[in-house]
């Protein structure tokens, strides 16, 4: 399925077959999100994942820039049909639901589920904290996760690689691996397995959207987590 908002982005930023500036941009922009978190971290734990990724965001704009691409070109566009759009948001928020309840049911057998881990605790009855968390939800944990982790990092490790889909799934999976990391330091192993499989599948959706509307995965992330802050709000979820 291929939508018809945008052009795919380049196979290479340098127009050549093996692209060694964009595994230049890749590594920096992940170098970024992990000093930044780790440097972080040890004086907030809620913040340091939304600090690498503003961090993160910010630079890749910048080396986008220099190579003459823009988020336009790796899919963040207004969709021509936002019906369409919405169609699509809704097929990925259940892809996205199905993969998380699957490998759930696989990672438990393995590795203790310590939610996240008292993280977001502060946001139960707190209409100040909940407001907060719901910005990050929807700029942090919605935009910034899905152009760095799907849009960015696919395009650039595809383009390292020589284009193609071979290139493209290898992409797909190396990122989803990050992904899972990212998640590691407050969810565990076991958090890492279901958001490293929530990647797999966003990272997938992505290619078959033929990488030129991200706005489906953007609605379908923002969504899925609002839902679990708001539970979290009422004192309906206690991990």
């Amino acid at each position: 399925m291929h939508e018809e908002t945008a052009s795919s982005a380049p196979a290479s930023a340098s127009g050549s077959r093996f692209s060694f500036a964009a595994i230049i941009d890749l590594i920096a922009v992940l170098a970024t999100l992990v000093i930044v978190k780790q440097t972080v971290l040890p004086f907030s734990y809620l913040y340091a994942g939304p600090a690498s990724t503003f961090s993160a965001m910010a630079l890749g704009t910048y080396l986008l820039r220099r190579r003459g691409l823009s988020w336009a070109d790796l899919g963040l566009r207004w969709p021509k049909s936002w019906l369409k759009t919405v169609g699509l948001a809704v097929l990925t928020f259940f892809a996205f639901a199905i993969s998380m309840e699957l490998t759930e049911t696989v990672a438990d057998m393995f590795f203790e589920n310590v939610g996240a881990s008292g993280r977001f605790d502060h946001v139960e009855g707190n209409w100040s904290a909940y407001l907060i968390i719901m910005v990050l939800t929807w700029t942090h944990a919605s935009f910034f996760e899905e152009l760095l982790f799907r849009a960015f990092f696919i395009n650039r490790a595809s383009s390292f690689l020589g284009g193609g889909l071979r290139a493209d799934l290898i992409a797909v999976v190396l990122s989803a691996i990050f992904f899972g990391y990212r998640h590691f330091y407050y969810q565990g192993m076991n958090g890492a397995l279901k958001t490293g499989a929530a990647g797999l599948v966003l990272g997938l959706l992505y290619l078959w959207f033929g990488r030129k509307n991200i706005m489906p995965l953007v609605l379908s992330h923002g969504v899925m987590n609002s839902l679990g802050m708001t539970m979290r709000f009422l004192g309906m979820r206690g991990d």
